[in-house]
C-alpha cells in the first residue's frame, strides 16, 4: 500500500491533494479513509512524505525539503545525515535548529544557493528522545530542571512532582518526560516521573548515565528463562556437522577484566612458506534463533554497553559469559575462518565452517606481551611467537595497501569499591594487541569477501570517505603550521601525513584534527568499504557476543534462510544508533566519575600535576589534552600570572606582551585542574605552579595590533573522537 501511495504522489501529473481527493484518486472506497491516514501519517512520520498547507501531501523533494537524523554538537551547531545517503552532510545553524534535540528525525529546507551546505530544521517527525535525565532547581516562581546532556541548551519546566516514590528536593537529580514543544521562543515543558536522589548519593551518577540513555539494568523474565532453558554445556548431539578442533592448541586473548571470550586463535605451519590459521568466533547464532524472545531483546539492545563501573551486556550472563564465551578446559561451539597465509603474509585461501573447540589457554594482553618479549618456553609460547611475525607481516602489506594509522592511546578507569577513582591506566596499541586485531580484520574482510561473492544479503560495516570541505579546512590549517601536506583526496598523501606528524612536536595534535574530520563508521545493507582500513570489502563478524551486527553476518553466512531481507536495511540503521548510545553512554559515564575525581583535588587544595599537550589556541586561552586523565580541556589566559598573553592569528600562537613568551600548537605543558562544571560539562585547567613560564622568548619581527576578544563557551571533549576508536572499527 505504501510504496502505491509514494508511487502515485510521485507522478509527472500528481498534483497536491487532502485525504478525500487521495481516496478517490487511488480508487479506494469511503470507507478505507482512516487506512489511508495510517499510511499517511507513517510515511510522514518517516519523512517519506510531507503535509503541506491544506492538509495536502507531496514528496519531500518536491517541497525542496530533506528528511534525516541531526546531531548536535554542544556548541548548538546541528549537522544533518540526510535518509537519502546521495545527499551530503547539510550543516544546521544554532539559530536554525528549530526544537530539534539531537539525534531527531527532522525535515529541513536547505538554504540557497546549494553551494552554502546550510539549511533550516522547519519539522520535527520524530523525537529520539522523550525523556532527559537533569538537576531540580527552583526559581522564583517554579521549578525547572537543567539537563545534564548540554546539546539541550534550555531548562525544563516542570510542575511540583507527585507520586514519584520519593519526595524530589532541589539540586536532585531526577527523570523528567517531555512534553509537546513547538517553539524555540519559549523554553520546553515536562513532568518528574523519577527521583534518582542527590547528585553526591553512592549510585545517583551511574544511575543518572543509564536512564539518560535508556540502558536497561534488567533482562525481562521470559528472556532469562529462555537462557536458562538453553542449558550450560555443549551437548553431543550439537556436534554433528561441526569440523571437531578440540585437539587444536587453540588460545583467546582478551583484556584482563573481560569475561564474554568472543574470539579464539590457532595458527600452524603447513610448508617452509605457507601457515594455517584458524579463526574461531563463539557461535552465537546456534543458541540465539531468529523470533525468540532473546532474539529480540538482543536486536532492540543492538550490542553491549561498557559503562565505567558495569557492563550493560546484549546477552544474559548464561550465554555472554558462559556457554558462548570460549572458555578454556570446555568445549564450544563456534564459526570458523580457516585460512591458508603465505610467509609474507598474503591470504592464499579460505574456508567457512561451524566447529567446536576446546580451548587451552586464556590469556591477557599483558601477558602475552611478555611471552613476546622472551624467548618461547613452550609449544604454546612459540605458537604465539610465530602469529606475532605473522600479524606482523600482515599489518604492513595492510598500511602498503592504503590502511591509516589512526591509532591513540586509551585510558582505562579503575574504580574501588565506593565507586570513585582509583586510578586511571594507559592502554598502548602495542603488539599483543596488534597480534589479535590483524587476525580478526582478516576474518571480517574475508566473510564481506564471501558474502558479496555469494550475493548475500547482510550488514556491513561502512566508514565513509571524508566530506571533501572539512579536509581542505583540515589542509589549510596543517599547511598554516608550515607542514608539508599534498592533496589529502588522496589516501596515500593522508598517509604521507600521518607519517610526517608522527615525527613532529606539533603532531600529535594535528592528528587530532584529522580525527575530528573523518566520518563515522556506522552499517549499511551495501558494501560501501572502509575508508580508514583501505577495505573495499569489510564486515563485522568477530564478535557476536557483543555486537548484533556480528549476530546478523552469521545468519547470512551460514543460515541463509533466516535473513529477513526486507528488515535489513532498519536493523542497519538500528544498529549504527544503538551504538551510538552507548558510545556516548560509555563517555558520559566516564565523564561524571572524571568530574568527581577532580572536585575532590580542588577541594583537597593540592590538584595533581599532568604533562598535557597543547591542542589548539585562541584568544581567550588554550585547549590542552591530557592524556593521564584521557581528556581535554581549556587553559582560559586569565589564569595565567606571569604575563598579559595575546593571540597572534597570523602565527596562531600566544605571546606574553612583557616577556614575549610564546604558546604554540604542540608545546608540552604541566596542568592542574582549575575548575569543574558539572552542568556545561566543562573543565578548565591551569598552568601548573612554577611551570606558568612556557615556550620561547622570542620577538616576532613584526605583527599587527591585536585586539582581546570575547571568550566564548570551551567546549569539553575527550580524546580520540568516538568515530574511529579500536573497539568500533
Amino acid at each position: 500500500m505504501e510504496n502505491q501511495i509514494l508511487k502515485h504522489l510521485g507522478g509527472a501529473d500528481y498534483i497536491p491533494a487532502n485525504i478525500p481527493e487521495l481516496l478517490q484518486q487511488l480508487g479506494w472506497p469511503r470507507d478505507r479513509q482512516q487506512e489511508l491516514q495510517r499510511f499517511l501519517r507513517g510515511l510522514e512520520t518517516g519523512g517519506r512524505i510531507v503535509r503541506v498547507k491544506g492538509n495536502r501531501y507531496i514528496l519531500p523533494q518536491e517541497a525542496d525539503l530533506i528528511p534525516g537524523r541531526i546531531r548536535i554538537n554542544r556548541a548548538g551547531k546541528g549537522f544533518l545525515l540526510p535518509d537519502d545517503s546521495a545527499i551530503k552532510e547539510i550543516v544546521i545553524p544554532e539559530n536554525a535548529t528549530f526544537t530539534a534535540l539531537h539525534e531527531d528525525h527532522v525535515l529541513v529546507r536547505r538554504d540557497r544557493p546549494e553551494s552554502k551546505n546550510t539549511g533550516t530544521v522547519i519539522r520535527v517527525l520524530k523525537r529520539h528522545r522523550t525523556k532527559i535525565v537533569g538537576t531540580l532547581q527552583k526559581g522564583t516562581r517554579f521549578l525547572y530542571v537543567i539537563p545534564d546532556d548540554p546539546r539541550l541548551p534550555h531548562d525544563v519546566y516542570v510542575p511540583e512532582p507527585h507520586d514519584v516514590g520519593r519526595p524530589a528536593q532541589i539540586g536532585d537529580k531526577v527523570v523528567v518526560e517531555l512534553h509537546e514543544w513547538e517553539s524555540r521562543n519559549a523554553n520546553p515543558e515536562g513532568e518528574i516521573i523519577e527521583v534518582l536522589g542527590a547528585p553526591d548519593e553512592e549510585g545517583v551518577d551511574m544511575l543518572s548515565v543509564l536512564r539518560q540513555y535508556s540502558l536497561p539494568l534488567h533482562f525481562p523474565k521470559l528472556v532469562l528463562a529462555e537462557a536458562r532453558a538453553i542449558g550450560s554445556q555443549v551437548l553431543p548431539q550439537e556436534l554433528h556437522g561441526r569440523e571437531d578442533c578440540r585437539r587444536h592448541p587453540v588460545v583467546t586473548i582478551d583484556p584482563e577484566d573481560a569475561k564474554d571470550f568472543d574470539d579464539a586463535i590457532c595458527l600452524q605451519r603447513l610448508s617452509a612458506d605457507q601457515w594455517k590459521l584458524w579463526v574461531h568466533i563463539a557461535d552465537v547464532s546456534h543458541y540465539v534463533r531468529p523470533g525468540t524472545a532473546l532474539d529480540a531483546e538482543a536486536s532492540k539492545r543492538g550490542n553491549s554497553t561498557y559503562l565505567v563501573d558495569r557492563v550493560i551486556p546484549m546477552l544474559p550472563e548464561a550465554l555472554s559469559n558462559e556457554l558462548c564465551s570460549l572458555k578454556p578446559s570446555v568445549d564450544r561451539l563456534t564459526k570458523c575462518v580457516e585460512f591458508v597465509i603465505s610467509n609474507d603474509g598474503r591470504v592464499l585461501s579460505t574456508k567457512f565452517y561451524p566447529a567446536v573447540i576446546h580451548s587451552q589457554r586464556r590469556f591477557n594482553y599483558r601477558e602475552v606481551l611478555e611471552i613476546l618479549q622472551r624467548p618461547p618456553g613452550d609449544a604454546i609460547g612459540r605458537m604465539l611467537h610465530d602469529v606475532h611475525e605473522l600479524a606482523q607481516r600482515i599489518r604492513r602489506l595492510r598500511f602498503k595497501a592504503g590502511s591509516l594509522d589512526l591509532d591513540f592511546p586509551e585510558s582505562k578507569i579503575r574504580l574501588d569499591e565506593h565507586g570513585r577513582i582509583l586510578r586511571i591506566d594507559r592502554l598502548e596499541n602495542d603488539i599483543s594487541h596488534q597480534l589479535i586485531e590483524e587476525c580478526m580484520l582478516l576474518a571480517n574482510e574475508a566473510v564481506a569477501t564471501r558474502l558479496m561473492a555469494l550475493n548475500l544479503k547482510s550488514v556491513y560495516r561502512v566508514h565513509e570517505p571524508p566530506d571533501e570541505r572539512r579536509l581542505r579546512e583540515y589542509r589549510d590549517e596543517v599547511v598554516s603550521h608550515h607542514v608539508p601536506c599534498g592533496n589529502l583526496s588522496k589516501p596515500a598523501e593522508v598517509q604521507k601525513l600521518l607519517h610526517t606528524l608522527g615525527t613532529l612536536p606539533i603532531g600529535q595534535a594535528l592528528k587530532i584534527g584529522l580525527l575530528k574530520s573523518l566520518m563515522r563508521a556506522r552499517y549499511d545493507v551495501n558494501p560501501l568499504g572502509h575508508y580508514g582500513l583501505a577495505k573495499k570489502k569489510y564486515t563485522h563478524f568477530t564478535s557476536p557476543i557483543r555486537r548484533y551486527a556480528d549476530l546478523v553476518v552469521h545468519r547470512s553466512l551460514f543460515q541463509r534462510d533466516h535473513v529477513p531481507a526486507t528488515s535489513l536495511k532498519e536493523i542497519a540503521e538500528h544498529i549504527s544508533d544503538t551504538e551510538r548510545n552507548s558510545a556516548d553512554a560509555e563517555r558520559d559515564s566516564r565523564d561524571v566519575k572524571l568530574f568527581a575525581y577532580l572536585k575532590g583535588q580542588l577541594a583537597s587544595g593540592k590538584p595533581t600535576r599532568y604533562p598535557a599537550l597543547v591542542t589548539d589556541l585562541r584568544n581567550f586561552g588554550f585547549f590542552v589534552d591530557v592524556t593521564g586523565l584521557a581528556m581535554s580541556g581549556l587553559v582560559p589566559l586569565s589564569t595565567i600570572k606571569d604575563d598579559f598573553y595575546i593571540y597572534d592569528e597570523q602565527r596562531n600562537q600566544l605571546i606574553g606582551r612583557r616577556t614575549r613568551h610564546t604558546i604554540r600548537l604542540g608545546d608540552k605543558v604541566e596542568v592542574q585542574v582549575a575548575k569543574v562544571d558539572a552542568f556545561k560539562k566543562q573543565v578548565d585547567f591551569r598552568l601548573a605552579e612554577k611551570a606558568a613560564a612556557i615556550g620561547a622568548a622570542k620577538a616576532p619581527a613584526q605583527r599587527a595590533p591585536l585586539q582581546p576578544q570575547r571568550r566564548p563557551q570551551p567546549q569539553f571533549s575527550r580524546r580520540p573522537p568516538q568515530r574511529f576508536r579500536r573497539h568500533r572499527r
